[in-house]
């Protein structure tokens, strides 16, 4: 799919927006603003697909050129342990984008840490646990101060775990890696891709500088409980269940278990507006099952 679509109407206002880490959450995005008419370039680690290819080591061959006309930058590149590798190659050149009115960082709602099941909102006190949440707690602050700094409203969204086509838990099942795990007491919030890409397009038609988002559904829900109605809709048995403590996990699938909290989605639905098209899991699953 080529991403990058231009008017041929003389004197036609397009819209553009330049995608740091053009991968699943923003595909879905680019694919709404091209139809809808916009321009839209990304990148990639390895250049594929017609994306521009950009990391640490190799920045953008003539960035100028490349974002030109960008209104809207949206990143979704993690950092890591030396900082944001947008920001630390490309941040000059993003504040001299003459027409540059939003710009979107895509975090986690991990910041938040350990809650033990509590409720946290956008007024809760960030907390990390891990270092890779530390690294986005830093980068979240660098962003906000980078906007403040070059009067750019940079918009910070915390996501949940995301799922639509081809992430879920029937794909999962279908393939025969669902793993039902149950730690009693442990909740996850979660959001549908096609949900994130309704946030995004609502602050940038509305944007706040500052201005920081939870994006989630109504409703946190046992990681078991997702995989026990997934089974139901496709007909099958459940996973037998497999407790945290003998699932001998990897490193990684474990720390998504080490924190426990139900995140409030208010201010997106409140302040921007979004009426959620899945406001839970069982109208997500649904859904794709449908499609």
């Amino acid at each position: 799919m080529a991403w990058e679509w231009r008017g041929n109407d003389v004197g036609m206002t397009v819209e553009k927006l330049f995608c740091f880490g053009l991968g699943y959450s923003a595909q879905v995005l680019a694919r709404r603003l091209l139809a809808a008419g916009w321009s839209v370039t990304g990148t990639s680690r390895d250049g594929e697909g017609d994306t521009l290819p950009f990391d640490r080591t190799r920045s953008l061959d003539d960035p100028a050129r490349q974002m030109e006309g960008a209104r809207h930058v949206l990143v979704s590149i993690p950092p890591d342990a030396a900082g944001d590798p947008v920001l630390a190659c490309h941040g000059d050149d993003i504040a001299k984008l003459e027409q540059l009115s939003w710009l979107g960082y895509l975090s986690t709602t991990g910041v938040y840490g350990d809650h033990g099941g509590g409720w946290v909102d956008e007024t809760t006190a960030t907390a990390p646990i891990n270092k890779r949440s530390e690294w986005r707690v830093a980068a979240e602050q660098t962003w906000l101060d980078w906007g403040r700094r070059h009067d750019v409203a940079v918009q910070i969204f915390r996501l949940a775990g995301i799922y639509g086509p081809g992430r879920n838990a029937l794909e999962n099942l279908a393939q025969g890696k669902a793993r039902r795990i149950v730690k009693p007491g442990h909740v996850f919030s979660r959001i549908h891709v096609d949900d994130l890409a309704s946030v995004l397009q609502a602050s940038m038609a509305k944007p706040n500088a500052g201005a920081i988002y939870n994006v989630c559904d109504d409703e946190p829900a046992p990681p078991q409980d997702v995989i026990t109605y997934a089974a139901g809709l496709l007909g099958l048995t459940p996973p037998e269940a497999l407790s945290f403590d003998n699932a001998n996990l990897s490193p990684m699938a474990a720390s998504f278990y080490a924190d426990n909290k139900r995140v409030s989605n208010k201010r997106i639905t409140g302040e921007l507006k979004v009426e959620l098209q899945y406001p839970n899991y069982r109208a997500g699953l649904a859904s794709l099952l449908r499609d």
